[in-house]
């Protein structure tokens, strides 16, 4: 690839980004856009833009930027969680480690490189890159040690960086447990694998074998229900609810007419509503709660939710092996009641180890699926191969601004398109594998997306694009530290431009929000419908912890071969770090928290990536045949991997498991200002099945009628009166007909069910068994 090749990419990227930050700063103003840009302000503030006229609105300026900036660490923290301060120290962390690569390799790498044969040196932007990498350092040059040296320096700082951040986050770990308001979670154990019995029912099985065994430290417990058609009857109500709520405190004459009103794309007429006629109400069954066809018990899963009086209790039992039997009586601390996956919690225990094996194989398939493109990728960086297969392209090829066109800017475009398929397909696999939390499913997208990324874009671009021709490129793996040493610097350039596209054009998207945007606008205008305020979206830490990971691989393997890329990659991670902390302040909204355990993820990946560059610069010392600085290389390693070791044996426990210390100074501290009892009675509510039955207040949507079931007389008006009774319904067209009242019915009723099995709940003393059957109450 040609410098001016990379310089095309540069250009259209920073034009790309120049203008998505320029609409960014203009759109972000607009009142229509509001739900957009502040979801998480107006999720708690429940505020809104003015809509007057203000030329300063459609002014793009810089504010946004100051104020993210000023925004400090603890700021985040209370907003957006721990998980958001641990995404914010990796951009700092890249910032810092890749600012001192970027000095000493630019200024003394770089000119190494750049003169490392002699040669007559064209101009620059007709220069090929190449001359910009290690692979032009002549045979056996005595200016290798400077490679060397500055490979020592960035492996001992990121070492360091690594270490002081670890132990940063470890200490914001302890003070998120032991500050935060008394966690439901801390004192509740998962139990799976409860083993049936014939003779008495689940609930009675969990009693009998916990106040057997711990007697002493055993509360209560709640037994899982396997209710999802009872679930989704529910959330389909509840949706329903949300899109007559624009009824609310409104009457609805008999006479009154639909409103006719054309769609804003295709002009289709379509009626606002419709008044069908209904059953009288005193016509109507009761419910009577033995009749129902909901059998609870007999929808038990084997698993339940069991609570301890205190901390240290469920952590010991959580941390124990209960039986000889390591399938049975499976416990694990329960995860945040905002957190439950309910979905997975009713899966068989055994069945878990298949699953996982199952997505292991799907993940494999599809990621040797995705070797199809990312080979064809590859040849558009390569024109003379590309054209020997394809002749009909010579005469396109052969102008200048379409080579540079087809060599630096498409093939980054196209694998970020393919790319794009990658995060729903991971959250499938991890979603099959019957996680018990949001955030544990996420976090198990996030390894595999970071795998699949690291695979593909690093280890397949560099082996098949270097020798895209051979088959056998994995055929000797002894053989593959050499290929890395030959392909990394051939492909840095390739990398480069991939930072272009992926990096400083993605965070021109993600600040833009082009999906929110245009799913509002197509809201708004087209279909016509309300802002829902109750949904705000959560931040993707499975697509984008793996992409900022994926581009500390790319620097420190590029950054003593190819420093080229190390501006390229400074500019995206300042960039980064200021329009993440703005999306975290104002976009995103935080529902559950991981504890901060993205950071053994991170830790991993830079232990990783520093050690496969080192490796790849013995291969390339070696074929430049330098004993000296191949022989300093490999006591580097040998001292990384040691400081790894140590990391993990001092460090990653935290991140593992909860310290009992902690936890007994938290229970001795709630005994003696006697707030326990008041936690234990919390309990019994916090991990409610059906958190969306609380009755709804449908009682405002009424229709005027006269005494003989007529209209009523007069205009023909929509009037507001609450106190009258509710003799005919109201349905949407696009809910096929569906009446309000019996959608009330429908809500009171299975609210009625959880009612009941609440109060068994609150009746129950300590000791004894939260279950209850609806059949027998």
């Amino acid at each position: 690839m040609k410098f001016g090749a990379l310089l095309t990419s540069a250009g259209i990227n920073i034009g790309l980004c120049v203008l998505f930050l320029s609409l960014y700063s203009i759109l972000r103003k607009q009142p229509q856009n509001v739900k957009v840009y502040f979801g998480r302000r107006i999720a708690e503030e429940n505020s809104r833009l003015r809509e007057a006229f203000i030329l300063e609105r459609f002014v793009p300026s810089t504010g946004w930027i100051v104020r993210s900036l000023r925004c400090t660490e603890d700021e985040i923290l209370a907003t957006a969680g721990l998980d958001a301060v641990v995404f914010n120290r990796i951009l700092v962390f890249s910032i810092r480690i890749f600012s001192l690569a970027a000095f000493l390799c630019v200024l003394g790498v770089l000119p190494l490189n750049y003169f490392g044969q002699d040669m007559l040196h064209v101009r620059i932007p007709s220069a090929s890159l190449e001359t910009f990498t290690i692979g032009n350092m002549e045979e056996r040059s005595r200016w290798l040690w400077v490679h060397c040296v500055a490979l020592y320096i960035i492996s001992a700082v990121a070492c360091l960086l690594l270490y002081l951040e670890y132990k940063h986050i470890a200490r914001l770990r302890l003070l998120h447990v032991s500050r935060a308001a008394p966690n439901p979670s801390h004192f509740t154990v998962l139990v799976r694998g409860i083993p049936k019995s014939t003779k008495e029912s689940f609930s009675c099985t969990v009693e009998s074998f916990f106040t057997k065994y711990h007697a002493s430290s055993y509360l209560s417990h709640q037994i899982i229900y396997k209710v999802g058609k009872v679930q989704k009857i529910v959330t389909g109500a509840k949706k329903a609810y949300r899109k007559f709520k624009h009824f609310k405190g409104t009457t609805v004459d008999q006479r009154c007419r639909p409103i006719t009103y054309r769609c804003g794309l295709c002009g289709a007429s379509s009626n606002s509503f419709q008044l069908l006629p209904v059953e009288p109400e005193q016509e109507r069954e009761k419910l009577d709660v033995n009749d129902s066809d909901l059998s609870l018990p007999d929808q038990d899963c084997g698993a339940a939710f069991v609570f301890f009086k205190t901390r240290y209790a469920a952590l010991v039992v959580s941390e124990i092996l209960q039986t000889s039997n390591p399938m049975k009586w499976v416990t694990s601390l329960a995860p945040e009641q905002d957190d439950v996956y309910w979905s997975n919690l009713w899966l068989p225990y055994k069945q878990l180890l298949f699953r996982r094996i199952a997505t292991l194989f799907g993940s494999i398939v599809f990621m040797f699926f995705f070797l199809i493109p990312v080979t064809f990728i590859q040849g558009l960086t390569q024109l003379e191969q590309l054209q020997q297969k394809l002749p009909f392209l010579k005469g396109i090829l052969k102008k200048k601004y379409i080579t540079q066109l087809v060599t630096g800017y498409l093939p980054s475009v196209i694998l970020q398109i393919f790319l794009y398929t990658v995060p729903p397909t991971m959250m499938f696999f991890s979603t099959l594998e019957g996680p018990v939390s949001h955030s544990e499913r996420k976090r198990s997208a996030c390894c595999k997306v970071l795998y699949f990324t690291i695979w593909n874009v690093f280890f397949v671009n560099v082996l098949s694009g270097s020798a895209i021709s051979q088959v056998n490129a994995l055929s000797s793996p002894k053989d593959i530290p050499m290929q890395l040493a030959r392909a990394v610097p051939v492909q840095a350039t390739f990398f480069t431009t991939y930072v272009l596209t992926s990096g400083w054009a993605s965070l021109s998207s993600e600040v833009m929000q082009l999906f929110g945007l245009t799913w509002n606008f197509i809201m708004k205008y087209i279909l016509r419908m309300k802002e829902d305020d109750n949904f705000v979206p959560s931040f993707p830490y499975h697509t984008e912890v793996p992409k900022v990971l994926l581009f500390g691989l790319l620097g420190f393997t590029c950054s003593v071969l190819a420093p080229l890329i190390l501006p390229f990659l400074l500019v995206y991670f300042f960039l980064g770090y200021v329009v993440y902390r703005n999306q975290f302040l104002n976009v995103y909204c935080t529902k559950y928290d991981t504890g901060g355990l993205y950071w053994p993820i991170a830790h991993n990946t830079t232990i990783f990536s520093i050690v496969l560059t080192q490796i790849i610069c013995l291969g390339v010392f070696g074929l430049k045949e330098s004993p000296v600085a191949a022989g300093f290389t490999v006591p580097l390693i040998i001292f990384t991997l040691l400081f790894n070791q140590y990391c993990s044996n001092r460090l990653r426990p935290l991140f593992k498991t909860l310290p009992a210390q902690d936890l007994i100074d938290m229970d001795r501290e709630d005994e003696q200002s006697g707030r326990m009892d008041a936690i234990h009675n919390r309990l019994h509510s916090a991990y409610c099945q059906f958190a969306d039955t609380d009755d709804i207040p449908l009682k405002k949507v009424h229709v005027n009628r006269d005494e003989d079931g007529s209209g009523s007389s007069g205009e023909s008006s929509c009037k507001e009166d609450t106190e009258q009774p509710t003799t005919s319904d109201i349905s949407h067209p696009t809910l096929e007909g569906l009446p309000v009242s019996r959608l009330r019915h429908a809500v009171r009723s299975l609210s009625a069910i959880i009612r009941l099995q609440k109060r068994g709940l609150s009746a129950q003393p300590a000791g004894l068994s939260t279950d209850v059957n609806p059949q027998t109450a």
